[in-house]
């Protein structure tokens, strides 16, 4: 979804507008935000002393119930997510404020420095302690392109963010953050370094090099005996069926990337 396509600020409804400045004062500027699919709003609100990332969209809305899922893992993924500052339900509108950090999309293009950036950020996820909340497992998610066997072979107690698309990795700094938490679950600690990984070859790295970029992570150690093999079957199926159905680029990217990665492990 581009700025095209957003509300802006003065077209919330008047009660959601007054639910905002109550929680940051008077606002003297705003900064649509292009990036991101699902947010009917989103824009960075600076006022006199600080500035907030601010997005929602209707309770309505069929993404709400992921940005609620975003809210509820917030206080868990301290130091490597923006801090949530406030989450609000107004005026039939859910919205979600964070600490703004200027950044840009990562590029995960071969040789780009940011590939040490993300590694570095996945490492300090995989050290965290899992939430104490119901969030749904990697072998429910994708229990329908799998048997139940295989699936176990992904199962897990780490918190995964699992959606590391480009967009989702905003570098600042000379660090990596990762936003967007619509789908925290929970599974085995290197189903991220994976995710990445596929995001990888989408954008020009070969599955082999790929692999390589992952081994760097401690946490793909831990893969079982066909645990990869797995993944990537599974993924191949994902996003064979998501083009199929939607075929706008990113998907045909990640359906052939997963395809050339399934062809590369031979399975």
């Amino acid at each position: 979804m581009g700025t095209r396509d957003r509300l802006t600020l003065g077209s919330l409804p008047p009660a959601v507008y007054a639910a905002i400045t109550a929680e940051i004062g008077e606002i003297r500027r705003t900064e649509p935000v292009a990036t991101g699919l699902n947010s009917t709003f989103a824009t960075v609100l600076h006022t006199a002393d600080s500035a907030v990332f601010v997005k929602g969209m209707l309770d309505s809305h069929p993404g709400v119930r992921g940005q609620r899922r975003e809210a509820a893992i917030a206080p868990h993924t301290a130091g490597i997510a923006p801090r949530l500052r406030w989450h609000l339900n107004t005026g039939g509108w859910d919205l979600l404020g964070f600490d703004y950090i200027p950044g840009r999309a990562a590029d995960l293009s071969p040789g780009s420095p940011d590939l040490a950036r993300l590694a570095d950020t996945l490492a300090r996820l995989g050290e965290l302690v899992p939430p104490p909340l119901p969030l749904p497992r990697i072998e429910q998610r994708w229990t329908a392109l799998a048997d139940d066997a295989d699936l176990a072979l992904l199962a897990g107690e780490h918190l995964l963010h699992t959606d590391l698309n480009p967009n989702n990795v905003l570098i600042s700094d000379g660090r990596a953050w990762l936003v967007d938490w619509a789908w925290p679950t929970l599974g085995a600690s290197w189903i991220d370094p994976a995710c990445a990984a596929l995001w990888l070859i989408a954008e020009g790295h070969t599955p082999a090099a790929a692999e390589s970029w992952a081994r760097t992570l401690p946490t793909w150690s831990h893969r079982p005996p066909n645990g990869l093999d797995t993944f990537v079957a599974v993924n191949a199926r994902l996003w064979t069926s998501i083009a199929a159905d939607d075929p706008q680029p990113w998907k045909l990217a990640l359906r052939n990337a997963a395809n050339k990665w399934l062809t590369h492990r031979g399975t």
